[in-house]
């Protein structure tokens, strides 16, 4: 099935978690957070939510600054 991850198309298997995109695409890494068509999804439930097929996910990183 396919996934836009950070606005690109990329084939992952049927079932696919955000825990098994984010390991296909850098790996989880602390100071990031992970929205799936726009609802973020919390850390602890990276491993059981299932990323739906053509959803879009977004990987954002934490910046500070002022």
């Amino acid at each position: 099935m396919e996934i836009k991850v950070n606005g690109e198309w990329t084939e992952f298997p049927d079932g696919a978690t955000v825990a098994d995109v984010l390991d296909a695409t850098g790996g989880q890494r602390p100071g990031i957070a992970v929205a799936v068509d726009g609802v973020v999804v919390r850390r602890a439930d990276w491993p059981a939510t299932a990323v739906p097929k053509g959803a879009g996910v977004d990987v954002l990183t934490a910046v500070q600054g002022g």
